[in-house]
Protein backbone atom coordinates (compact mmCIF):
# COMPACT_ATOMS: atom_id res chain seq x y z
CA UNK A 1 0.00 0.00 0.00
CA UNK A 2 1.40 3.08 -1.26
CA UNK A 3 2.16 6.25 1.56
CA UNK A 4 1.50 9.07 -1.01
CA UNK A 5 -0.36 11.99 -0.62
CA UNK A 6 -3.37 10.88 -3.44
CA UNK A 7 -4.13 14.33 -5.11
CA UNK A 8 -7.16 15.34 -6.83
CA UNK A 9 -6.80 18.00 -9.36
CA UNK A 10 -9.98 20.11 -10.16
CA UNK A 11 -9.62 21.42 -13.84
CA UNK A 12 -7.14 21.36 -16.44
CA UNK A 13 -6.86 25.21 -17.71
CA UNK A 14 -3.30 27.20 -17.57
CA UNK A 15 -2.94 26.93 -14.02
CA UNK A 16 -3.68 23.38 -13.83
CA UNK A 17 -1.44 22.71 -16.93
CA UNK A 18 1.74 24.51 -16.62
CA UNK A 19 1.69 24.36 -12.77
CA UNK A 20 -0.19 22.03 -10.39
CA UNK A 21 0.00 18.72 -12.85
CA UNK A 22 4.04 18.96 -13.18
CA UNK A 23 5.01 20.23 -9.41
CA UNK A 24 2.49 17.80 -7.88
CA UNK A 25 3.93 14.31 -10.28
CA UNK A 26 7.36 15.94 -9.54
CA UNK A 27 7.10 16.02 -5.96
CA UNK A 28 8.28 12.89 -3.99
CA UNK A 29 5.54 12.15 -1.18
CA UNK A 30 2.51 13.30 -3.97
CA UNK A 31 0.47 11.57 -6.18
CA UNK A 32 -1.47 12.84 -9.18
CA UNK A 33 -4.11 10.53 -9.02
CA UNK A 34 -7.28 12.14 -10.70
CA UNK A 35 -8.39 15.13 -12.26
CA UNK A 36 -11.86 16.66 -12.83
CA UNK A 37 -11.73 17.90 -16.49
CA UNK A 38 -14.62 18.18 -19.50
CA UNK A 39 -11.62 17.51 -21.72
CA UNK A 40 -10.31 13.93 -21.28
CA UNK A 41 -8.62 13.73 -24.40
CA UNK A 42 -6.50 16.97 -23.07
CA UNK A 43 -5.67 15.34 -19.95
CA UNK A 44 -4.66 12.05 -21.45
CA UNK A 45 -2.60 13.83 -24.06
CA UNK A 46 0.20 14.82 -20.92
CA UNK A 47 -1.02 12.53 -18.23
CA UNK A 48 -2.19 9.08 -19.72
CA UNK A 49 -1.98 7.42 -16.48
CA UNK A 50 -3.91 9.53 -14.26
CA UNK A 51 -7.72 9.15 -14.17
CA UNK A 52 -10.18 11.49 -15.15
CA UNK A 53 -13.74 12.49 -14.00
CA UNK A 54 -16.19 14.64 -15.44
CA UNK A 55 -16.84 16.68 -12.70
CA UNK A 56 -15.42 18.08 -8.83
CA UNK A 57 -18.32 16.15 -7.17
CA UNK A 58 -16.53 12.60 -8.05
CA UNK A 59 -13.12 13.77 -6.70
CA UNK A 60 -15.35 15.08 -3.07
CA UNK A 61 -17.12 11.57 -2.84
CA UNK A 62 -13.67 9.32 -3.94
CA UNK A 63 -12.54 8.23 -0.19
CA UNK A 64 -8.96 7.33 -1.37
CA UNK A 65 -8.39 11.18 -2.44
CA UNK A 66 -6.85 12.64 0.12
CA UNK A 67 -5.93 15.93 -1.15
CA UNK A 68 -7.50 18.63 -3.43
CA UNK A 69 -6.40 21.42 -5.18
CA UNK A 70 -8.36 24.10 -6.34
CA UNK A 71 -6.55 25.78 -9.22
CA UNK A 72 -9.95 27.35 -11.24
CA UNK A 73 -11.13 30.76 -12.09
CA UNK A 74 -11.20 33.10 -8.73
CA UNK A 75 -14.81 33.28 -8.32
CA UNK A 76 -15.39 29.56 -8.10
CA UNK A 77 -12.51 29.18 -5.29
CA UNK A 78 -14.93 29.19 -2.39
CA UNK A 79 -17.80 27.18 -2.82
CA UNK A 80 -15.23 24.39 -4.30
CA UNK A 81 -13.21 24.63 -1.51
CA UNK A 82 -16.23 24.88 1.27
CA UNK A 83 -17.36 21.58 -0.44
CA UNK A 84 -14.00 19.74 -0.53
CA UNK A 85 -13.52 20.53 3.18
CA UNK A 86 -17.12 19.44 3.63
CA UNK A 87 -15.85 16.30 2.19
CA UNK A 88 -13.27 15.67 4.36
CA UNK A 89 -10.77 16.95 2.14
CA UNK A 90 -7.19 19.01 3.17
CA UNK A 91 -7.20 21.75 0.38
CA UNK A 92 -4.57 23.63 -1.52
CA UNK A 93 -6.56 26.87 -3.26
CA UNK A 94 -4.72 28.95 -5.76
CA UNK A 95 -4.10 32.21 -4.93
CA UNK A 96 -6.06 34.14 -4.78
CA UNK A 97 -7.42 32.47 -1.71
CA UNK A 98 -11.12 34.13 -2.20
CA UNK A 99 -12.54 36.89 -3.76
CA UNK A 100 -13.95 38.29 -0.26
CA UNK A 101 -12.33 38.79 2.88
CA UNK A 102 -15.38 37.00 4.64
CA UNK A 103 -15.82 33.92 2.27
CA UNK A 104 -11.88 33.51 3.49
CA UNK A 105 -12.38 33.60 7.12
CA UNK A 106 -15.78 31.42 6.80
CA UNK A 107 -13.31 28.60 4.90
CA UNK A 108 -10.36 29.11 7.51
CA UNK A 109 -13.05 28.53 10.31
CA UNK A 110 -14.60 25.07 8.41
CA UNK A 111 -11.07 23.90 7.81
CA UNK A 112 -10.35 24.35 11.70
CA UNK A 113 -13.35 23.40 13.12
CA UNK A 114 -13.06 19.85 10.74
CA UNK A 115 -9.42 19.55 11.61
CA UNK A 116 -8.46 19.83 7.71
CA UNK A 117 -5.15 21.35 6.41
CA UNK A 118 -6.32 24.05 4.42
CA UNK A 119 -3.65 25.95 2.39
CA UNK A 120 -2.82 28.62 -0.20
CA UNK A 121 -0.59 27.84 -2.89
CA UNK A 122 1.98 31.06 -3.69
CA UNK A 123 4.45 29.44 -6.19
CA UNK A 124 6.22 32.46 -6.50
CA UNK A 125 7.72 32.18 -3.41
CA UNK A 126 10.34 30.09 -4.84
CA UNK A 127 11.05 32.54 -8.07
CA UNK A 128 15.01 32.63 -8.03
CA UNK A 129 14.81 36.19 -7.49
CA UNK A 130 12.88 36.57 -4.66
CA UNK A 131 14.70 34.05 -2.79
CA UNK A 132 18.06 36.45 -3.88
CA UNK A 133 16.48 38.97 -2.03
CA UNK A 134 15.49 37.17 0.49
CA UNK A 135 18.98 35.99 1.73
CA UNK A 136 20.63 39.69 0.82
CA UNK A 137 17.59 41.03 3.31
CA UNK A 138 18.89 37.88 5.73
CA UNK A 139 22.30 38.72 5.86
CA UNK A 140 22.17 42.17 6.32
CA UNK A 141 23.96 43.49 3.03
CA UNK A 142 21.98 45.93 2.13
CA UNK A 143 21.16 47.40 5.23
CA UNK A 144 18.32 48.82 6.62
CA UNK A 145 15.80 48.81 3.77
CA UNK A 146 13.82 52.15 3.17
CA UNK A 147 12.09 51.42 -0.64
CA UNK A 148 11.40 48.51 -2.74
CA UNK A 149 9.97 48.56 -6.26
CA UNK A 150 8.36 45.25 -7.33
CA UNK A 151 7.12 44.85 -10.41
CA UNK A 152 4.93 42.69 -12.54
CA UNK A 153 4.21 44.38 -15.93
CA UNK A 154 3.50 43.07 -19.13
CA UNK A 155 2.74 44.18 -23.24
CA UNK A 156 -0.50 42.98 -24.19
CA UNK A 157 -2.61 46.25 -25.28
CA UNK A 158 -5.51 44.09 -26.68
CA UNK A 159 -8.07 42.51 -23.99
CA UNK A 160 -8.58 39.02 -24.40
CA UNK A 161 -11.89 37.26 -24.18
CA UNK A 162 -10.65 35.06 -21.09
CA UNK A 163 -12.28 35.14 -17.78
CA UNK A 164 -9.30 37.01 -16.46
CA UNK A 165 -9.76 40.12 -18.18
CA UNK A 166 -13.31 40.02 -18.06
CA UNK A 167 -15.50 41.77 -15.53
CA UNK A 168 -16.42 39.05 -13.47
CA UNK A 169 -15.99 38.69 -9.08
CA UNK A 170 -11.83 38.37 -8.73
CA UNK A 171 -11.17 39.14 -12.39
CA UNK A 172 -8.33 41.71 -13.31
CA UNK A 173 -4.23 41.87 -12.68
CA UNK A 174 -5.16 43.03 -9.23
CA UNK A 175 -6.59 39.33 -7.82
CA UNK A 176 -4.17 37.96 -11.14
CA UNK A 177 -0.52 39.42 -10.25
CA UNK A 178 -0.99 41.55 -7.30
CA UNK A 179 -1.52 38.87 -5.17
CA UNK A 180 2.45 37.05 -6.02
CA UNK A 181 3.30 41.01 -5.23
CA UNK A 182 2.02 41.40 -2.17
CA UNK A 183 2.83 37.95 -0.30
CA UNK A 184 6.31 38.72 -1.69
CA UNK A 185 5.72 42.20 0.32
CA UNK A 186 4.95 40.36 3.43
CA UNK A 187 6.92 37.49 3.59
CA UNK A 188 9.87 39.85 3.57
CA UNK A 189 8.52 43.10 6.02
CA UNK A 190 5.27 41.12 7.67
CA UNK A 191 1.83 43.50 7.60
CA UNK A 192 1.85 47.13 6.45
CA UNK A 193 1.02 49.87 9.02
CA UNK A 194 -0.95 51.22 5.91
CA UNK A 195 -1.91 50.92 2.10
CA UNK A 196 -3.06 52.81 -0.25
CA UNK A 197 -3.88 51.39 -3.58
CA UNK A 198 -4.56 53.13 -7.56
CA UNK A 199 -6.50 50.66 -9.37
CA UNK A 200 -7.48 51.68 -13.35
CA UNK A 201 -9.00 50.01 -16.31
CA UNK A 202 -6.36 51.73 -19.24
CA UNK A 203 -6.94 49.55 -22.35
CA UNK A 204 -9.46 50.79 -24.34
CA UNK A 205 -12.28 47.88 -23.73
CA UNK A 206 -10.96 46.86 -20.66
CA UNK A 207 -13.75 45.77 -18.24
CA UNK A 208 -11.33 44.88 -15.35
CA UNK A 209 -8.18 46.20 -13.62
CA UNK A 210 -5.29 46.32 -15.92
CA UNK A 211 -2.97 48.83 -13.92
CA UNK A 212 -2.66 49.01 -9.97
CA UNK A 213 -0.38 51.19 -8.12
CA UNK A 214 0.19 50.62 -4.43
CA UNK A 215 2.09 51.75 -1.47
CA UNK A 216 2.65 49.66 1.28
CA UNK A 217 3.82 51.78 4.53
CA UNK A 218 6.24 50.74 7.15
CA UNK A 219 8.07 52.55 9.58
CA UNK A 220 11.06 54.20 7.56
CA UNK A 221 10.31 52.32 4.69
CA UNK A 222 7.85 52.28 1.56
CA UNK A 223 6.93 49.14 -0.60
CA UNK A 224 5.97 49.75 -3.90
CA UNK A 225 4.09 47.26 -5.77
CA UNK A 226 3.50 47.76 -9.29
CA UNK A 227 1.32 46.08 -12.17
CA UNK A 228 0.50 47.42 -15.89
CA UNK A 229 -0.74 45.54 -19.16
CA UNK A 230 0.87 48.53 -20.70
CA UNK A 231 4.33 48.45 -20.39
CA UNK A 232 6.55 47.81 -23.96
CA UNK A 233 9.68 48.63 -22.57
CA UNK A 234 11.31 46.80 -20.06
CA UNK A 235 10.81 47.56 -15.86
CA UNK A 236 13.04 46.40 -13.15
CA UNK A 237 11.34 43.54 -11.52
CA UNK A 238 12.87 44.65 -8.18
CA UNK A 239 14.62 48.22 -7.27
CA UNK A 240 15.86 47.80 -3.68
CA UNK A 241 17.48 50.35 -1.69
CA UNK A 242 18.88 49.94 1.90
CA UNK A 243 21.47 52.27 4.19
CA UNK A 244 24.55 50.31 2.80
CA UNK A 245 23.64 49.40 -0.79
CA UNK A 246 21.14 48.86 -3.78
CA UNK A 247 19.50 45.65 -5.43
CA UNK A 248 18.33 45.89 -9.28
CA UNK A 249 16.73 42.94 -10.87
CA UNK A 250 15.11 42.82 -14.54
CA UNK A 251 13.43 39.94 -15.80
CA UNK A 252 11.05 37.43 -14.62
CA UNK A 253 12.01 33.50 -13.13
CA UNK A 254 12.73 31.25 -15.65
CA UNK A 255 10.47 28.25 -14.45
CA UNK A 256 7.43 29.24 -15.88
CA UNK A 257 8.54 29.53 -19.08
CA UNK A 258 10.11 26.22 -18.94
CA UNK A 259 7.13 24.47 -17.57
CA UNK A 260 4.92 26.21 -20.43
CA UNK A 261 7.67 24.63 -22.74
CA UNK A 262 6.86 21.05 -21.29
CA UNK A 263 9.79 20.36 -19.29
CA UNK A 264 9.57 18.32 -15.68
CA UNK A 265 10.69 18.74 -12.73
CA UNK A 266 13.61 17.14 -11.37
CA UNK A 267 16.05 18.76 -13.07
CA UNK A 268 19.89 19.61 -11.04
CA UNK A 269 19.81 23.50 -13.10
CA UNK A 270 15.72 23.98 -12.23
CA UNK A 271 15.19 27.64 -10.58
CA UNK A 272 18.33 29.08 -12.07
CA UNK A 273 18.17 31.83 -13.50
CA UNK A 274 20.86 33.05 -16.08
CA UNK A 275 20.01 36.55 -15.71
CA UNK A 276 22.10 38.17 -12.62
CA UNK A 277 20.37 41.03 -10.30
CA UNK A 278 23.17 44.61 -9.96
CA UNK A 279 24.14 45.12 -6.40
Amino acid sequence: MSDNIRVGLIGYGYASKTFHAPLIAGTPGLELAVISSSDETKVKADWPTVTVVSEPKHLFNDPNIDLIVIPTPNDTHFPLAKAALEAGKHVVVDKPFTVTLSQARELDALAKSLGRVLSVFHNRRWDSDFLTLKGLLAEGVLGEIAYVESHFDRFRPQVRDRWREQGGPGSGIWYDLAPHLLDQAITLFGLPVSMTVDLAQLRPGAQSTDYFHAILSYPQRRVILHGTMLAAAESARYIVHGSRGSYVKYGLDPQEERLKNGERLPQEDWGYDMRDGVL
